[in-house]
């Protein structure tokens, strides 16, 4: 009787006969596709530039050795008060390393500050996310800021113009932001309909040179997803504005996945509180870089009150600073880490520091799991990513493949106390190309939630071994050979 391995789309029977002759053809026909694009991907290598990945190992030994410091709404708080805040933090997590350590990295090379008194509310999947945000939308009464990577005109995408369209007519600001490649398919006239609307809207980075206001720089994407209502609650994560998220991942009460066609897994957070006057600059810096018409005079940041226990610290990441905020501060978290290490990631394309810092992570102990897609909408992607499982393996990282929905979510939760969401993909294009935007959160309660998250992930995903993935098909071997040509463009 013959077997199936268990890895997606393999439908490979043993080979005999006339089979095994197609198979040889098919193969030889591959391989020189693989060759040909190879000579091509060579090519196109050179197109991208000379940026590089930092040496994160001599980013963090420069930035170490600072005391924490807090925020909350009326500014920085004395040391004393950090001390304190800090302590119990420690007393509540085991008086984890990592809190010391992280917490100076990140303020020594982020001007974003550590701030307290805020509500972080998990969301999960379009289902969760974008009923929330036409909540926040419908209550605005000043302004919306809008900032995404696509914006598609389908079901979702005309539901959140129609909302935005008619709060413009009601004298609430709304200004938009999109990405030139992201929504590279939506027509012309659906940003037309918006602007004749009274919305301001300003595409970022135009792939047209004769319409760029400034360096063309083709490459350089706005990747980041966030929503500014009132200047009191943000909305950021992994989603588009794309009806391809609407159906979401569907699971069962036994928290046993359920295959469903279409559907997506990804993650946002909803903030409220001090800290999204920081979410608020970063969409005003980005909106004046990008050279966009001056904004209508209204209240972007109104004074903040505390609205919850989380502490929260923005991550803008941008290929115009010296190195990408959010690749040294993962790296600097995973070299931290004391108990755990979880990661979910949709792209997984990690640079040999990145591969380095895991393995170097399980070498310690440390039980690093990763959750990565099992399919996904960009090949090159996954196969790139694939094309490091060995090495991964063999150094006692624990990897998982989602199943029953494409992975598109980007998250981590460390040492059950440090927990991040944002748009950032474990891939050079994020770290190097593109404007990126997270939220780290510190303490417990929050962590546990994304724990729990992770956990009903794992039980909708199927575990890699190395001794099974060894035996995978050759068709397999030859994709993942050839994708790691083109890592640095993903």
């Amino acid at each position: 009787m013959m077997t199936r391995r268990p890895y997606p789309r393999d439908n490979c029977l043993q080979p005999n006969g006339r089979i095994q002759i197609d198979l040889q053809r098919r193969q030889a026909t591959l391989l020189g596709t693989l060759r040909r694009l190879a000579i091509a991907a060579i090519g196109t290598l050179a197109l991208v530039g000379c940026a590089t990945l930092p040496d994160t190992d001599a980013l963090i030994e420069r930035h170490a050795g600072q005391a924490a410091r807090f925020e909350t709404a009326r500014g920085a708080l004395p040391a004393k008060k950090n001390a304190a805040i800090l302590a119990q933090l420690k007393r509540q997590s085991g008086d984890l390393d990592i809190l010391d350590k992280q917490i100076a990295l990140e303020q020594a090379v982020n001007d974003s500050p550590l701030v307290l008194g805020n509500k972080v509310t998990l969301l999960q999947d379009g289902a969760q996310t974008y009923p929330a945000m036409f909540a926040a939308i419908r209550g605005a009464r000043d302004h919306i800021n809008m900032e995404t990577y696509i914006i598609e005109d389908d079901e979702v995408g005309r539901q959140f113009s129609e909302l935005l369209l008619a709060q413009q007519a009601r004298g609430v600001q709304v200004n938009l932001l999109y990405d030139s490649v992201g929504a590279l398919n939506t027509p012309k006239a659906f940003f037309d309909r918006l602007r004749q609307g009274g919305i301001e809207v300003l595409e970022f980075n135009p792939i047209n040179p004769l319409t760029a206001k400034g360096p063309w720089r083709v490459n350089h994407r706005d990747h980041r997803k966030l929503l500014l209502v009132d200047g009191r609650i943000a909305f950021i994560g992994g989603l588009n504005i794309s009806s391809v998220y609407g159906s979401g991942s569907i699971l069962k009460r036994s928290r046993k996945a359920v295959a469903s066609t279409g559907a997506w897994r990804d993650t946002d957070v909803q903030i409220e509180g001090p800290v999204v006057s920081e979410f608020q600059k970063l969409f005003l810096q980005t909106w004046e870089k990008q050279h966009g018409p001056a904004l209508a005079s209204k209240n972007y940041f109104p004074a903040l009150t505390v609205q919850g226990q989380d502490i929260v610290r923005t991550i803008g990441s941008t290929p115009d600073d010296p190195f990408s905020l959010m690749y040294l501060t993962l790296m600097s978290a995973i070299g931290n880490a004391e108990k755990q290490v979880h990661l979910t990631h949709a792209y997984f394309v990690p640079d040999p520091q990145l591969r380095q810092a895991l393995v170097a992570a399980a070498g310690r102990g440390v039980d690093v799991k990763l959750i990565l897609p099992s399919y996904s909408d960009s090949g090159l992607v996954f196969h790139a990513g694939r094309a490091h499982y060995t090495e991964l393996l063999e150094g006692g990282v624990n990897l998982y493949e989602r199943v029953g929905a494409l992975l598109h979510a980007k998250t981590a939760v460390i040492d059950g106390v440090w927990s991040t969401v944002g748009s950032s993909n474990l891939d050079w294009r994020s770290f190097l190309d593109n404007d990126e935007i997270d939220a780290v959160v510190l303490g417990q309660g929050f962590a546990q939630q994304m724990e729990a998250m992770f956990a009903n992930d794992m039980q909708a995903s199927r575990a890699i071994d190395l001794p099974g993935w060894q035996r995978r098909p050759l068709q397999f071997r030859l994709k993942e050979w050839m994708a790691q040509f083109w890592e640095r463009l993903l």
